[in-house]
């Protein structure tokens, strides 16, 4: 095995021309760098150097060790420059699991912020129906996950909490209570439901929340969808919970919108995955109205989660930073 050490220090010979220079040059007596090429020769099997007058020359061979030496020192500085860069942010990788609504309303603005302070970052962005196994066998970063706030802790992973997503409702414009600015929730209790989410975490807020109202939701529709509960809604089916990041950007007021983008269908985890659900439906574009409902107001908490046993990243604190900024900025009163 040859010693790199010595490699370089052969190199510095080869470049001097000389033991004494390089010596000289690298800090060492004449004597220890002639100990250390003596060595090196013993390692190669051939002569190394030649004697020429007060200098010396490379043979062959030792030409090559000294060319691969210097190879060895520029790809050991990159790798140098490469870590640095790592530890400090400035690159990296990234890889996040998340769900659709929380895609162009958090993930987006949270990774453009991440990308103008650590330009060279790579990311991997994936819509998952359930995020954990990914992130707890270090498959993914970061996961986007929605559950409640008194939610069995879960092994081996840390959770973030990013936001409250409050659920809006959703009538049709000519509806009886579409004059009321703020709903109280049991106002809907004796109306026909459009059910938007699937079983799971999400379905569950709802559901919760209405029984602190003191009635279940009367579902003639099971959509499992956000655009297409809100069309049915258009259409004067029944009205339907969405949450805000569920909504087109000028829905989530409590002014009237209209159905005509928007966010995506529900998953078996209760968070949505699908895509294009206006495609899959073709929602004409019906008119509603958005109010605010309390007494209680549902909200699905949305965290973020981490591999608690993962090694401290920059760019993991600095994208959960982010995705924190994004999600208060998007709960500030309007």
């Amino acid at each position: 095995m040859l010693d790199t050490r010595r490699m370089q220090i052969l190199r510095a010979v080869v470049t001097s021309g000389s033991v004494t220079a390089a010596a000289r040059n690298l800090g060492y007596t004449p004597s220890a760098v002639s100990q250390q090429m003596a060595a090196l020769e013993r390692e190669a099997g051939v002569p190394l150097l030649e004697r020429t007058g007060r200098g010396v020359r490379p043979t062959d061979a030792g030409r090559l060790l000294a060319d691969c030496a210097a190879a060895v020192g520029r790809r050991v500085a990159e790798a140098e420059t490469a870590l640095a860069d790592l530890r400090a942010g400035r690159a990296g990788r990234l890889s996040v699991r998340y769900f659709a609504t929380a895609g162009a309303r958090l993930v987006a603005p949270a990774l453009a912020r991440l990308r103008r302070e650590h330009p060279g970052v790579h990311t991997e962005l994936r819509l998952a129906e359930d995020p954990l196994p990914d992130v707890k066998a270090g498959r993914a970063d970061l996961g986007l996950v929605v559950r409640r706030h008194d939610a069995p802790p879960v092994d081996g992973v840390r959770f973030v909490h990013l936001l409250d997503d409050r659920y809006r409702a959703v009538l049709p414009r000519g509806h009886r209570l579409a004059g009321r600015r703020v709903l109280d929730l049991a106002d809907l209790a004796d109306e026909p439901w459009v059910g938007s989410e699937l079983p799971g975490p999400c379905l569950d807020a709802v559901l919760d929340a209405c029984g602190a109202a003191g009635f279940t939701p009367d579902f003639v529709v099971d959509s499992g969808d956000y655009a297409t509960a809100r069309g049915f809604a258009a259409a004067g089916v029944g009205v339907t919970l969405v949450p805000e990041l569920g909504l087109p950007t000028y829905d989530t007021g409590t002014d009237t919108g209209t159905v005509g983008s928007g966010a995506d269908a529900g998953a078996s985890t209760g968070a949505d995955t699908g895509a294009g659900a206006e495609g899959r439906t073709g929602a004409r574009a019906a008119e509603v109205v958005v109010r605010a409902v309390t007494h209680p107001e549902p909200v699905r908490a949305i965290w973020a989660a981490v591999r608690a046993t993962a090694p401290p990243s920059p760019l993991l604190t600095a994208y959960l930073a982010a995705l924190r900024e994004t999600a208060e900025q998007g709960t500030r009163p309007r």
